[in-house]
């Protein structure tokens, strides 16, 4: 069984027992948070889809720890006028391990 899932506004294929990368949540490590945002669930009966989300389905996930992505340099840079910037960024993602899906 596995459901599509909408988290901060994207969408993750998430099945039981899978470790996902998200965006960061804001939750501290070890608790349960839940997602109602079920765009498509499919299991023994078939595919359901969601208008825009299935009723009554769920996904349990444990929020792991916080880690950082790959380092993205944003460089600025006008020819013959002396101007450059240059700065760096790494994205802060959560780490999720999904319990159950339901529904």
């Amino acid at each position: 069984m596995y459901a599509l899932v909408e988290i901060k506004g994207k969408q993750y294929k998430v099945e039981k027992g899978s470790l996902i990368k998200v965006d960061l949540l804001g939750e501290e490590a070890g608790k349960t948070v839940e997602f109602e945002t079920v765009l498509m669930l499919s299991g023994d009966k078939g595919p359901r889809i969601g208008q825009p989300y299935v009723k009554g389905a769920k996904v349990l996930a444990t929020v792991g720890e916080t880690v950082k992505g790959t380092k993205i340099n944003v460089l600025k840079f006008k020819k013959r006028k002396g101007y450059h910037r240059n700065q760096g960024h790494r994205q802060k993602y959560s780490l999720l391990k999904v319990n159950e899906i339901t529904g």
